[in-house]
């Protein structure tokens, strides 16, 4: 990681085995890494704790990999790369180490499984088709060292299922509930827990959903207490959002 080179170098520096001179050369010419088709954040995790995300669409296979492989070259893991194809998923198992998963299109170079939180997160659902969605959000959380519960198909339209998992609701320390139609599982969930809730509006509904607009509005104007929201079908925003919640002590 960013950090610990950087702490291993003003170790140096202390030692003497690095002139402040050399020091300062190498600190220059890290922040970033211009590729000609990207210029990579080497200093994203030193000032955020999580390293550059991938955003996997409208790049070409060869552009992940060239990203992907000089973050790893800086010692970073757990590289996300978010609304990856499948067909540009497999010229990337070619070259990498690489997980894969399809529902969410969600990839992740140099996959390592360390909970850095004691905390955990519920990611919950109105209905089995946001499932997409809610995977984006629970494997970025895993992927960023979060414990994830999974509440899937637990919408309005039959209160009883979400009603009999109150257990797990009321333990998370945050919750991301992502539902389309009229988007009601967010008010739902906040008017029952004292934590934070991420309200993830997805574009699954029909006509008058108009794409998500409708589960957007009605979370954006939800009476409970605590419901924050994100963009529709940002699952990756619900994910991240909620791993930060969680670390904190």
């Amino acid at each position: 990681m960013e950090q610990e080179r950087i702490l291993q170098l003003l170790n140096q520096v202390k030692d003497g085995s690095v002139s402040p001179e050399e020091a300062m050369l190498s600190l220059k010419i890290t922040p970033f890494e211009d590729l000609g088709y990207a210029k990579i954040d080497h200093h994203r995790s030193l000032r955020q704790g999580i390293p550059e995300v991938i955003f996997g669409s409208g790049k070409t296979a060869a552009q992940i990999i060239g990203i992907a492989k000089a973050m790893a070259s800086k010692g970073n893991s757990n590289i996300l790369i978010t609304r990856l194809d499948p067909d540009k998923a497999e010229d990337v198992q070619k070259e990498l180490s690489f997980f894969y998963d399809p529902v969410s299109r969600i990839g992740i170079v140099g996959k390592k499984s360390e909970i850095t939180a004691d905390s955990s997160i519920v990611v919950a659902t109105g209905g089995t088709s946001d499932i997409p969605v809610a995977e984006e959000a629970a494997l970025t959380a895993e992927a960023l060292g979060n414990r994830v519960e999974r509440l899937y198909d637990v919408g309005v339209a039959g209160l009883h299922r979400l009603l009999s998992k109150l257990d797990i609701l009321m333990s998370a320390k945050v919750i991301v509930a992502v539902a389309g139609m009229e988007g009601a599982l967010a008010s739902v969930i906040g008017g029952l827990v004292d934590c934070p809730v991420i309200a993830v509006p997805t574009s699954i509904g029909y006509g008058t959903n108009f794409g998500g607009l409708s589960a957007l509005l009605s979370m954006l104007n939800s009476c409970a207490s605590g419901v924050s929201v994100v963009n529709i079908d940002n699952g990756f925003g619900a994910g991240y959002l909620a791993s930060m919640i969680n670390h904190i002590k």
